[in-house]
């Protein structure tokens, strides 16, 4: 394959870089419990200092593949496709997301929003970093809110992203894993006096699964 076929295939979407691809149980936010199969994307230009997938940032690390390749992996017992990363919206999702709805699946990204929305999505988890934050275009269009907690300052910010969001987006606090038996207690005291807010739990550590 030229470079420039190759550059055409990732701008049209239909040649992503691939990090992880698992079948599991979704540990985080509003459909935690749920069965839901990963497609981990590689890439990011956040850079949070407390990210727990720093590999995922270089997308040269890791090989690219055709989506339709991709989808073959797809576990077919799922209702659910999650697309992650990294920062996923780095890429052209739209061929990809089109691919796995006709499936029947439903198609969810967990994102920064720090890049134009692409793709069509059946749930949008929005969860916004101070290092490059969301563009407006897409608080409106989260149907859930995830802010990581690693300090009391991030209570306030949880507050100013939250009323960018709409009416009913679902909010909810996560401890940065490291902080947890730190910062859980503060959440719970947050949410009582802010009762549009809910916890967020890593479960999937908790079970110690992908």
């Amino acid at each position: 394959m030229s470079e420039k076929s190759r550059k055409q295939l990732i701008e049209n979407g239909e040649l992503l870089p691939v990090m992880e691809n698992f079948y599991t149980i979704q540990g985080e936010g509003y459909y935690s419990g749920k069965a839901a199969h990963f497609i981990r994307l590689a890439g990011c230009d956040v850079g949070c200092h407390w990210c727990d997938v720093k590999e995922s940032w270089d997308e040269d690390a890791h090989p690219y593949v055709m989506v339709d390749e991709i989808i073959k992996t797809i576990d077919a017992r799922t209702e659910i496709v999650v697309i992650t990363g990294g920062e996923p919206l780095m890429w052209n999702l739209d061929i990809f997301t089109k691919k796995i709805q006709d499936l029947g699946m439903r198609t969810h990204i967990e994102t920064s929003g720090a890049h134009p929305l692409s793709g069509s999505w059946d749930w949008i988890c929005l969860s916004p970093k101070k290092m490059k934050m969301p563009l407006e275009e897409v608080y409106k269009q989260a149907h859930e809110l995830k802010i990581i907690v690693c300090n009391k300052h991030d209570f306030l910010f949880a507050v100013e992203q939250g009323n960018k969001c709409s009416d009913t987006c679902n909010l909810y606090l996560q401890s940065e894993w490291s902080k947890k038996d730190k910062i859980t207690p503060l959440m719970v005291d947050f949410i009582k006096d802010n009762v549009k807010w809910g916890v967020s739990m890593q479960t999937h550590k908790y079970l110690d699964i992908p």
